[in-house]
């Protein structure tokens, strides 16, 4: 059994959204300062890097970070490549995914912040094909890109629909050198009481040959 890391590392070079507020780091007490151990402090915000949204993240009064469903976040599931130059992924774009009635959905569009750039642009799952996928048995969808909605997106009705058919999110995952077809996700998100998103350490379980 290998384990394959799909994170993208928190660091001072990881690409937040533009205007969100980036990771940062210090020392509350180093060694070399004369302390007798060594203790870090973090500023971020919680969608940099690999994280979990939560329905608080689009509406007052919906569950937060430490309420997310932790059986979603692991067990099967499929990574399944987009149209690099699509806008909208639509039903019958995923009319595959759909047949399989797959739970959890794992899609790459190679608009990844992995590689130390925040993208310009990247597509976006349709409301419509949402519903399909929630209807086929969906239980959690990740993407590489930022957002499961289009960067311009001010509504984010994908978010909406998925969290309202009770799906989660996976948001900023590495999905560079994982082949297309089915897989074991383990992606638990940290449990942080009254936050909208939650940083997350996601892997596969491959079968070695």
């Amino acid at each position: 059994m290998m384990v394959r890391d799909i994170s993208v590392p928190l660091s001072t070079a990881t690409p937040p959204w533009p205007g969100d507020t980036p990771f940062s780091c210090g020392w509350t007490w180093s060694m070399a300062g004369g302390a007798s151990v060594n203790v870090s402090a973090i500023t971020t915000s919680p969608h940099v890097g690999t994280h979990a949204d939560a329905p608080l993240h689009v509406r007052d009064g919906w569950p937060s970070a430490a309420e997310l469903p932790l059986d979603s976040f692991v067990g099967p599931a499929v990574v399944y490549t987009t149209a690099r130059d699509a806008r909208e992924i639509g039903r019958a774009a995923v009319a595959g995914l759909i047949a399989l009635r797959a739970e959890r959905v794992l899609l790459r569009t190679g608009r990844s912040i992995a590689d130390g750039a925040f993208p310009d642009r990247w597509p976006a799952l349709s409301v419509e094909a949402a519903g399909a996928l929630l209807d086929a048995g969906l239980r959690l969808l990740g993407v590489d890109c930022p957002s499961v909605d289009l960067r311009e997106s001010t509504t984010l009705d994908t978010h909406r629909r998925l969290f309202e058919g009770g799906a989660c999110i996976l948001e900023n995952l590495d999905l560079r050198g994982v082949a297309d077809g089915p897989c074991h996700l383990i992606a638990f998100p940290l449990k942080v009481p009254g936050l909208d998103a939650a940083p997350v350490r996601a892997v596969l379980l491959e079968h070695s040959a």
